[in-house]
Order: structure tokens, then sequence, then C-alpha cells
């Protein structure tokens, strides 16, 4: 069963889901996603001392020396190395740490994960949103019609990444539990995670994450994004248990880098630098440029057919490179992958025009050799957008209210689309944006935080509702409850 067919099946669901068969695809996609081209398991031996956390082992030869990786912050120092000579390869590390019996990539036991469902039913599903499905996706409400995308919120991936963590702290009822970063970009998710003592290790304004409160013994969840090489090392030294709920998307443009190294191609990923998926996936890959948007990766494709000055383009790129990196020696042949929440159409856009600028430069002959775009767009995010595109169709509707993550990838770019198509949006992450007096606190597409007063128009009102994929039915409902009361007291 492909992963379309798992989101469209949750996409469809109301009331409480179907738990067991979900964990089954989900972990079976897992498997699949890892062992695609996959390495043999064994890896050199290799000598690693962490001075701190969140560097990246070069997979090429290196003599003994301190290196410096990716952060959130950008290309800024956020741990040290200290390797010996020997090569690492680094799908074959991957796979040797994950091997480990303190890896975990399954439920853990069938009593805490039947509790877990029953959490996540109570909690996170929604009676106004099965309504809107049982009603074609369209209801009324006083002076409100209400319009409900067809594809929405949680995702197969995200779902089972809550559920996994909710089941490591039933599981580990006494022992000290700590996730690399949030679980997923949803406040109330990670609030919730915080409510049950689980320690988030996030990182600080300079990008560094301190992992000195990690003891022998712990328990480390790795969210939905993933987690570095780097950091898997360091946790698999440390000799703690690992519940690891990376997405299998994820994993999949971890596959499609590891194939550019292989071809010694640069990896071109479309994402933003600082976000915990591209670090990720950066450390994952061996030469890699990240450019965030068609405009970015324009540049580079003119700097390819024209040259230009090298200062200038190490200046514009300064936070989105491998370590020696250099664009007159790096760009000759490249392979495309992308953060999985990125607009689709954006990263089908950019993948054309490098195939076209490396047809430009060295012809049709060698194309083979020089280029190569594997397709690891997300199912989930992608329906998500074809979804609202669908919604915004309808002209009757006075604007799209977007709930989700500010600091969320994919639910920023449902906003993005409503914008592109002159449709006006407003993105909150949590129902008390919307406030009594009749103002929203919204995100806007440029991320910056504004509030409307009196949003709402006058008479009745017609409004598109779509959710990020980490955000729970229930947070919709709450949201879409709001605007109903505000219509309520406009009439009383």
């Amino acid at each position: 069963v492909g992963c379309g067919a798992v989101t469209r099946k949750m996409d469809m669901r109301a009331g409480e889901r179907s738990w067991a068969r979900t964990s089954v695809l989900c972990l079976g996609m897992a498997a699949v996603a890892s062992a695609a081209g996959a390495s043999p398991a064994a890896a050199a031996p290799r000598t690693t001392a962490f001075a701190a956390s969140g560097a990246v082992p070069s997979a090429r030869t290196v003599g003994l020396g301190l290196r410096q990786g990716v952060s959130r912050a950008g290309r800024s120092a956020v741990g040290k190395v200290l390797m010996s000579s020997t090569e690492v390869d680094k799908r074959a590390e991957r796979r040797r740490i994950i091997s480990n019996p303190n890896f975990n990539r399954n439920f853990l036991g069938k009593d805490t994960k039947e509790e877990v469902e029953g959490m996540m039913v109570e909690e996170f599903t929604s009676d106004l949103v099965k309504e809107l499905i049982d009603q074609s996706y369209v209801i009324e409400r006083d002076d409100v019609t209400i319009k409900l995308a067809k594809s929405y919120g949680f995702c197969w991936g995200v779902e089972r990444a809550v559920a996994m963590a909710y089941e490591a702290r039933n599981f580990y009822k006494t022992e000290k539990i700590h996730i690399t970063n949030e679980i997923i970009h949803n406040p109330g998710v990670n609030k919730r995670l915080k409510d049950m003592q689980i320690n988030f290790i996030n990182p600080d304004s300079s990008g560094v994450k301190d992992f000195s409160v990690v003891e022998k013994g712990d328990v480390v969840v790795l969210p939905a994004f993933g987690a570095s090489l780097e950091e898997m090392q360091l946790l698999d030294d440390k000799g703690v248990r690992i519940v690891d709920t990376t997405c299998p998307w994820v994993s999949k443009v971890w596959n499609a880098v590891d194939t550019h190294k292989k071809k010694d191609m640069t990896s071109i990923i479309h994402g933003k630098y600082s976000h915990e998926e591209s670090i990720a996936t950066a450390s994952f890959a061996e030469i890699y440029l990240i450019v965030k948007d068609l405009e970015e990766a324009e540049y580079v494709a003119n700097y390819i057919i024209n040259g230009g000055s090298k200062e200038e383009f190490m200046k514009k790129f300064a936070n989105a490179h491998s370590k020696g990196f250099d664009p007159e020696v790096h760009l000759k042949k490249v392979g495309i992958a992308n953060q999985t929440t990125m607009f689709k159409d954006e990263t089908k856009a950019i993948a054309k025009l490098f195939e076209r600028t490396m047809l430009k430069k060295y012809g049709p002959e060698t194309l083979t050799d020089n280029f190569l775009a594997l397709d690891t767009i997300c199912d989930a995010t992608q329906e998500r957008q074809d979804a609202i595109i669908e919604l915004i169709e309808d002209k009757s509707i006075d604007f799209v209210l977007v709930v989700g993550g500010w600091d969320s990838s994919n639910t920023g770019h449902l906003l993005e689309i409503c914008h592109l198509n002159n449709v006006k949006g407003y993105h909150v992450d949590m129902a008390d944006r919307i406030t009594a007096d009749g103002s929203i606190e919204h995100r806007k597409i440029d991320g910056t935080i504004e509030v409307t007063k009196n949003f709402l128009p006058k008479g009745a009102l017609n409004i598109g509702v779509t959710s990020g994929a980490s955000t729970p039915d229930a947070y919709m409902q709450d949201a879409i409850e709001r605007i109903v009361m505000l219509k309520k007291l406009e009439k009383a």
C-alpha cells in the first residue's frame, strides 16, 4: 500500500482512527524507506569523540581534526567531531546505529499502545470535523457557512510520531525522557508532551543543543523531522534508549542524497537551511547546497551557465552549504532533493530548471551523468496543497482559515497558495488567537505576526477551512467555534 493511499485513508477518517492498521502500514513503509538502496549494514570502524552536538562527520577520508556542521542558525558550529582517518559511509553508519537493540522504530507494547489510542482519540478528534465529512465537507452554523478542504490536518507520519512519543512516556513510566527537538511543529501538542515531563533539547539562539543533560539509560525520542547523523552517533555513544519517530518520507530523502553521493553529485536541497529536517538531510549528504526558493535556484543556474562572482555566491549562501563547498568545482553534477514540506510545484520547477541548465551547459549526451531528480515530494504535503487549490476555486469564500503551527513549513505554504491566488487567508496556530473583541492574531506569508481588528465582515459569512499536517482536528474545531461565537455576538 502506497503512502498516498494511507494518507487519503487517514484524511477521510472521523471519530476513532484505525490505529493498528495505520501503525502496521507506517512501520512497513519505514522498513521500505530505510532498506531502499541500502548499503551493507556493517560500517567501517570509527573513532569519534564529541565535544558538543550537531556536527556532521564527513564520508570522505579526513585527517585527524575538528569538523564543524550545520546548525539551526546556519553553518555555525554546533559541535566538534574528532575523527580518525577512517572513511565513514554515512548510510552504513546509520544502519549500524539503528541495528542497536536500544534503537526502537516500533511501538513498544500492546497494552501501552492501546492506552495511547484512547488518549489520542479523546484529545485530538473532532465531532465538528466528523459532521463536515458526513455533510460533504460543508455545514452551516448560524450565519456562517463552513467549507472544509478535502485533505487536511494530521498526516499519518505525524500521527505515528505523536502516538509513539505518547507511548514512550506510558511505557517508560519512571525513566527520564528527552526529545531532540519539537516532535512536530504544533505548540499545543508540544506543550502536552512537556506536561508529561518530557524534556525538550531545543537549540539556543546560536543553534547549539546541550546534550549534557542526557545520561546513559535515559530515553531519547527523535522527532518526525529526523535527527542529524552526528546526533544519532552522539546518542549511540551515550548508551541511551532511542525511540525513532522519523517520518519514512524523510528517510526517503536521505536515500536520495546518498544516491547523489554515490554518483559524485552535489545535492541541491530545496528547503530552509535552518529547518530541522533540512539540517538532518544535509548531515547525510556529502556536498550540498540548500536553496529556499525558485529565485535562489535561478541564481545558481545562472552561475552554472554564465559564471559570476564566487565571493558574492558564497556570501549569498553563507549558511546553506557544506564545508568546503566551491561553486566552481561542485556545480558540474547535481542531484535534486527537498525538504518534504516545501511547496511541491516549486520543487518540481526547480528540478526542471536544473535539468534545462545542465542540458544547456553540457549537452544531452551527458545529461544522465550530470543531473538526477528523484521523486521525494511527500504525498501528504502534495494532497493538502491540491485540496486548498480546489477549495479556493469557490469564489464565494470570504477568506480561508488556516490552522497550524506558525513555524510549520507545510502550513505556511497553504497560506502562500491563498496569497498567490489573491484569496484572503488567516493563519493561526491556536484558537485563542481569535479573541472576543473581534480581533485575530495571525501569521503573514513573510513570517511576521499581525493583529487584525474586526476581521469578520458583517452579515452572512462563507469561510474555507484547512489545517497543516501537524494539526489535530480538535484544534481546528476550536478555531471554527470561535468564529461562530463571534457571529452570534454580532447578532446579540
